[in-house]
């Protein structure tokens, strides 16, 4: 096809096979300008086929004049060179009529000088789109295994380790008898070694290397390959960036659907596979198959699969145990003394919750909310709190624990990053000022403390900014609750005007989760100029900034009103006579009288449904829809036969690409899904629960998502979850925190417990029961002279219509003294028994679980003792695998010696 030569690097392609001399290291070929003009472009036609994929080339042919039978399939299946024999491990992609020529024929001809097989193919859709198909020879392969250290499986038989046994357990287990192909073969891996080759078990050359492997082995040559003279110029992500390339993917395995049924005649192929037994809805109550997954995506999709499923898992017995408190409090419903007395109060005549047009209303009008409050906020809440600070750092230990024994088999223990390229934008910026790499003994660009200091400052500024406009819009929303609770109060139909309480909630928190989605949009630009302003010198260390900037934006905007409505609402409200106003003009909103815990559950629920089911749709329906818009376009020209004629690497062209974060939005849905899931788990003990039943269809969308819908990612390795671990432990810390105010401050549950035990009838006995609560209704409402308020305030009604004569008095929430006291209005002392109370709960109830949290993490190690052994007899007998091979090596070796007479000192053995 081509030979080329520059300097001490010679390459010749010859029939479709490249034979490489030995380069001199990390050198390049570059051409001239003269070399140029001699060698064929490869923006040229000369290597060009046209999309006719039952034709082979002159190279083709005078490979199969070897001997060797390719299979037509092979030809035909858009897997293979137009050979048949060299399997597809990379496609770049690029258009004819790009400027950036040059620099992709430097690019290709060094590609080609590193060993690989290249191929070119026009598009049957667009002739200026040109797909470069690549393929590693077994030596490629070999060479870079080695230096990559990429672990392949020995010669030795390794146990099932018990901790398996546990885990798949049917019906949930997929039957590996009509499956084969799930689990990997159960033996110990090494790293790749050349020289110990017949060390590892090799069945065939060409699928040794799994296509995963073998993709990340050509992606590590083409981050290493220089496309321009100079030290920076290097690496195909800069030339993704620059528009040389267009795009740059691993193939699919070939169609995810078959004709014939995967059990009576087996998978066509591992994406078929993983479509039948992972991806498909029929199989949702089945165990994900994560050794599969991470050998057809990777380690890191792997692990991310691995976490959604255990947080799955463990979300059972929480939303169990928070669906057993929501049933306790329909169980005690009828035997609520609290909920009786609100509903038998048809005498006692609440004060107008707003300024004018709101009615006086009698308490009893409240008995429903009350009813429902107690679902919520009953004897179990506390117990349930508790038991989900718990589950959290459960949840996180044993996560580790699963973590460990992952990444024991998958190879992930030893395995250490490779130092990471610097960023193009940081070299950009900082090319004038190097130091030495600790690390390489390299030069590298430096950037200075000072100026690294100042753009943090400048980042910091940006987040507060961004924080003060959340609570702006809070703000706003709580202007929108205080006005339009009269609007609903003076409306014409009585249906709202008699809930004017909830239909402002209502629609307050629907109008807050249309700003929560419209301000997510702006978090992200923002997120992205404020993290390129950082100039963060790798790239892990630009995707943790990142990821912390928009978990800390989405987080305060996804809970900065339920943090409003837990902790502030109706708690600086005044008193009637004396309301508290904002700018003085707008009445602060108040409670319902059965309590703020009715308005934080509504806020909650509306919030976690709404949320989950955008997130659901958007994730799944928007590659639907790309995809089926590409797919009308493409019968409309080509009939409904032309799709199933197109090579594979043309369909995964025509799907979509995975996000540009990565994993990022995946991972940012679930940890703020656990948020809600534990920050206010107090106030709504359903959380968990609606939880499951997403995480149940968000791992089949998730797994759908990848399989048919997006291109292949490439296989990444990563030894856990990165920095949402620590995201997650900070949840669980701040849980802590909130669940002890929501049960304090926002539930009813201290107020009630001071009235038990200090002021009810059972006063004094150390009961706490039913009959204790008798009269805490009347004990909890304090009483207004109606005459007492001020003009813009008084109702439009007088309250005849109670007893046919004006009321004298009405009654509201709090504990002060009655108007005619000496210190009218003024603070009761059971007011300071409740706040005592609730300041030694708060107390109490945090030193106490963060005891429990740190005892439990002290408790269960982070290696399970099993694993530990299994670690350390895998070494043991590798050290002797390789003691006995060495052995046999000097036997051998002694033995021909004293075949062939020649001579040899005594030496051992």
């Amino acid at each position: 096809m081509e030979a080329s030569s520059s300097g001490s690097t010679i390459s010749s392609v010859t029939g479709g096979k490249a034979k490489t001399h030995q380069p001199a290291k990390d050198v390049n070929i570059f051409f001239d300008e003269l070399e140029g003009v001699n060698s064929p472009s490869k923006d040229d036609d000369s290597l060009l086929h046209h999309g006719n994929l039952t034709s082979t080339s002159d190279d083709a042919s005078r490979l199969e004049v070897v001997g060797e039978e390719v299979p037509d399939k092979n030809k035909t299946n858009g897997l293979y060179f137009r050979d048949g024999k060299c399997r597809i491990d990379y496609i770049l992609v690029y258009r004819k009529s790009n400027p950036q020529t040059e620099k992709r024929e430097v690019f290709e001809r060094n590609i080609r000088a590193e060993g690989l097989q290249m191929e070119k193919e026009s598009s049957l859709t667009n002739s200026d789109i040109i797909f470069v198909k690549l393929h590693a020879p077994w030596e490629v392969l070999g060479k870079y295994a080695e230096l990559m250290n990429v672990r392949m499986p020995f010669r030795i038989e390794k146990q099932i380790s018990r901790f398996r046994g546990w885990l798949p357990r049917k019906p949930m287990k997929l039957d590996k008898e009509t499956l084969p192909d799930l689990e990997e073969n159960d033996c110990y891996t090494a790293p790749f070694s050349q020289q110990r080759i017949h060390h590892f078990i090799i069945h065939n050359k060409d699928t040794f290397f799994n296509n995963a492997t073998r993709s990340r082995i050509v992606h590590h040559i083409l981050q290493r390959v220089k496309y321009e003279e100079g030290k920076n110029k290097i690496g195909l992500n800069r030339l993704l960036s620059n528009g040389s390339y267009e795009a740059a993917f691993p193939l699919h395995e070939g169609s995810y659907r078959s004709k014939n049924s995967i059990k009576t005649h087996g998978a066509e192929n591992h994406r078929h596979l993983l479509y039948e037994c992972w991806a498909s809805w029929g199989v949702w109550y089945k165990y994900q198959p994560l050794d599969l997954v991470r050998r057809y995506f990777g380690e890191k999709i792997g692990l991310y699969f691995a976490w959604l499923g255990w947080y799955t898992g463990m979300l059972f017995p929480a939303a169990f145990i928070g669906l057993f408190v929501f049933l306790y409090g329909v169980t005690t419903l009828n035997h609520c003394q609290v909920s009786k007395e609100v509903c038998q109060a048809t005498d006692i005549i609440m004060c107008p919750i707003c300024d004018k047009y709101c009615p006086f209303m009698r308490l009893s009008d409240s008995c429903i909310y009350a009813k429902v409050t107690h679902l919520f906020d009953n004897g179990a809440t506390v117990f349930f709190a508790v038991f989900m600070a718990v589950w959290a750092t459960v949840f996180l230990e044993f996560w580790k624990r699963r973590r460990a024994v992952i990444a024991y088999d998958w190879d992930l223990i030893d395995w250490e990053e490779e130092e990471e390229e610097i960023r193009p934008q940081f070299e950009a910026k900082y090319s004038k000022k190097e130091r030495m790499n600790p690390i390489s003994g390299k030069p590298e660009p430096y950037q200075a403390f000072a100026d690294k200091c100042s753009r943090l400052i400048v980042s910091a500024s940006g987040i507060f900014f961004m924080i003060c406009v959340v609570i702006a819009a809070v703000f706003g929303i709580v202007i929108y609750r205080v006005v339009t609770v009269s609007t609903f109060a003076a409306f014409k139909w009585a249906l709202i005007r008699n809930n004017s309480q909830v239909a402002t909630t209502g629609t307050a928190v629907c109008i807050n989760f249309c700003i929560i989605m419209l301000l997510n949009v702006l978090y992200e630009k923002v997120a992205l100029f404020l993290t390129n302003l950082e100039q963060p010198r790798t790239e892990s260390e630009w995707e943790n900034s990142f990821t912390l900037k928009m978990f800390l934006f989405q987080f305060v905007n996804l809970n900065s009103s339920t943090f409003y409505i837990a902790f502030f609402l109706g708690r600086f409200t005044g008193h009637p006579g004396a309301y508290l106003r904002l700018i003085n003009r707008w009445r602060l909103e108040e409670c319902h009288p059965s309590g703020c815990l009715i308005d934080l559950c509504m806020q909650m629920g509306i919030i976690m449904v709404l949320k989950q089911t955008w997130n659901n749709f958007m994730e799944l329906g928007y590659p639907l829809i790309q995809n089926w818009w590409t797919r009308r376009k493409l019968r409309q020209e080509y009939g409904t036969q032309g799709k199933t004629s197109f090579p594979q690497w043309e369909k995964d062209y025509n799907l979509q690409p995975m996000n540009a974060y990565g994993l990022f939005d995946e991972y940012l849905e679930m940890i703020l899904q656990f948020g809600f899931t534990t920050i206010f788990v107090a106030a709504f003990p359903l959380a968990p629960l609606l939880a499951l039943l997403n995480n149940i269809i968000e791992i089949r969308l998730d797994a759908y998502k990848f399989v048919t819908q997006w291109r292949r990612p490439l296989a990444s390795r990563a030894k856990d979850i990165g920095i949402w671990y620590g995201i997650l432990e900070g949840i669980g810390i701040l849980s802590v925190i909130t669940n002890a105010f929501v049960i304090a401050v926002t539930s009813d549950f201290i107020p009630r417990l001071v009235y038990a035990y200090k002021y009810g009838p059972c006063a004094g006995q150390g009961e706490a029961g039913q009959k204790c609560m008798v009269g805490y209704v009347n004990a909890s409402l304090s009483v207004f002279l109606v005459s007492d308020f001020e003009n813009r305030s008084e109702p439009t009604s007088n309250g005849s219509e109670f007893s046919g004569s004006p009321l004298k008095y009405c009654r509201y929430r709090d504990y002060r003294d009655p108007p005619h006291s000496p210190v009218p209005y003024g603070y009761t002392l059971q007011f300071w028994h409740v706040l005592a109370a609730r300041l030694a709960f708060i107390i109490v109830f945090e030193h106490l679980v963060f005891c429990i949290k740190h005892l439990i993490s002290y408790l269960i190690p982070d290696l399970p003792k099993d694993l530990r052994d299994r670690m350390r007899r895998e070494k043991y007998l590798i050290q002797e695998m390789m003691y006995e091979a060495e052995l046999e090596r000097l036997q051998k070796e002694r033995k021909e010696r004293k075949k062939n007479g020649k001579s040899y000192h005594n030496e051992w053995p």
